[in-house]
C-alpha cells in the first residue's frame, strides 16, 4: 500500500462544533473559513449566562469543549512551538480521522504541531517526516534538532534540491520517489505505548493539500509500511 493509497482509505465523518457565544460576536464566521475545507459543521447558539465556549460532537456523541479564548487562538495565533501547550489542542485531537481539503501551509504546520508534540512528550519511538524537497526543512531544523535530542529516531524524507545542514541525530533520506515528494507526513509509532501512535498524510493538489490526521494505530501501521516500501522501491 503506498501513501496515496493511505489517504484514500480515509472517508470523511462530520462532527459539528457549537459555539455558545454572545450575539454579535465574529468568532463564529472565522471559525467556519477556518474549517471550510474540513469535514466539520459549526453551529451558533446563544450562551446565555454561561461563559462563551464551543461543545465538539460526533453524531450527537460529546467529544470534548474548549472556551473561546482557545478558538480565536486557533484561529488567529502562530502555530505553536513542540512542547508549548496550547488551549484548543483538545479540539484538535478529536478531529481523529476527519478529512480535509485545500489546507494551506500554516494549517498543515498547526497539524504537524500535534503529531510532533506528542512524540516530543513520549521522547523515544520512531517519527518519520516528509518534507518533498530538503530545502523546505530548512525552517524546521531547529524544531527537528530538538525532537531528535531525545530517545526519538528521527527521519526526514525530501528531495536533496539544496544545501542544508542536517542535524547528526536525524537520518535524512533523499527520495525521489513521487509518493513521498507529492506527500506531506508526520508519523510516529508510539514507542513503547502503542496509544500514542499517531500520523498526518496529505497530498499536494493545486489548490492546497488534501488528506487526514489520525490516533488510530492501524492507519499509523498502514503509514508505516508504505514509508517501509518506499524506502525499500528508493
Amino acid at each position: 500500500m503506498s501513501l496515496r493509497e493511505v489517504v484514500a482509505t480515509v472517508r470523511g465523518r462530520e462532527k459539528t462544533l457549537t459555539v455558545y457565544t454572545e450575539p454579535g460576536t465574529n468568532v463564529v464566521p472565522e471559525l467556519r473559513e477556518y474549517f471550510a475545507s474540513q469535514n466539520v459543521a459549526i453551529e451558533e447558539a446563544d450562551a446565555g449566562s454561561d461563559p462563551e465556549h464551543a461543545v465538539l460532537s460526533d453524531d450527537g456523541e460529546f467529544l470534548t469543549a474548549v472556551g473561546i479564548d482557545a478558538l480565536r487562538s486557533l484561529t488567529h495565533g502562530s502555530p505553536r512551538s513542540v512542547g508549548e501547550d496550547a488551549a484548543y489542542s483538545r479540539l484538535l485531537s478529536h478531529l481523529d480521522r476527519t478529512t480535509f481539503t485545500s489546507y494551506n501551509h500554516r494549517q498543515m504546520l498547526e497539524a504537524s504541531r500535534e503529531i510532533e508534540d506528542r512524540a516530543w512528550r513520549t521522547g523515544d519511538g520512531r517519527l518519520f517526516a516528509g518534507f518533498q524537497r530538503l530545502s523546505n526543512f530548512a525552517g524546521e531544523r531547529g524544531t527537528y534538532e530538538r525532537l531528535a535530542s531525545t530517545d526519538l529516531d528521527v527521519h526526514v524524507y525530501g528531495v536533496p534540491d539544496d544545501t542544508v545542514d542536517v542535524p547528526d541525530d536525524v537520518t535524512f533520506h533523499g527520495s525521489t520517489i513521487p509518493d513521498v515528494t507529492s506527500s506531506w507526513f508526520v508519523v510516529f509509532d508510539g514507542g513503547d505505548d502503542p496509544r500514542q501512535a499517531c500520523a498526518l498524510l496529505a497530498e499536494e493538489h493545486s489548490d492546497g493539500f488534501y488528506g487526514f490526521w489520525t490516533y488510530d494505530t492501524s492507519l499509523v501501521d498502514d503509514a508505516l509500511d508504505a514509508l517501509g516500501a518506499a524506502r525499500r522501491s528508493a
